[in-house]
């Protein structure tokens, strides 16, 4: 498997972001990503879904994710182009839900309290490695083992699956 290296501009949010914030209830009457990505981070963040630029990073605190099990809040997210979440830790449904659609996410509390909105970021998601441009700091993520990158190369859990049955 390649490296993933990506990089981007860091949207930096705190503890305890929940689905609602990241995609507000009022929205759920779809799953389409592009009728979503609009209202992402919506009544966190207006700025964010007009703002946001393919392979930026969305970085939070403790426990972000939190909330109900809806798999729309990390569709919205990616739907926006976001390349990679950074968090110190994430709720469980939120994390599997990222993995299944194939949403790159790491866990880096130390990240977390030393980013700032804006900063350009670069992730070698292979290595766990986090490389703030701005201000020259270094993190160590615990790199997702190889068949987690597989499913985000191939862009979630279902395509992942295909191309394994594909190959036999």
């Amino acid at each position: 498997m390649t490296k993933r290296i990506t990089s981007g501009r860091a949207w930096v949010y705190g503890d305890n972001v929940d689905t609602d914030a990241i995609i507000p209830a009022r929205y759920l009457s779809t799953s389409v990503p592009e009728e979503l990505a609009p209202h992402c981070m919506e009544d966190a963040d207006s700025s964010f879904a007009s703002s946001v630029r393919v392979g930026d990073v969305i970085v939070a605190g403790a426990n972000f994710g939190c909330g109900s099990s809806r798999e729309h809040a990390p569709i919205a997210i990616k739907a926006n182009g976001v390349s990679c979440v950074i968090a110190a830790s994430y709720a469980r449904i939120f994390y599997r839900n990222a993995i299944n659609i194939g949403l790159p996410i790491l866990e880096c509390p130390e990240a977390g309290a030393a980013i700032n909105s804006g900063d350009e970021l670069e992730i070698d998601l292979a290595a766990g490695k986090i490389t703030d441009r701005t201000n020259g700091k270094i993190f160590d993520a615990a790199p997702p083992p190889e068949f987690l990158r597989g499913i985000f190369a191939s862009g979630g859990l279902v395509p992942y699956v295909r191309e394994r049955l594909a190959d036999k």
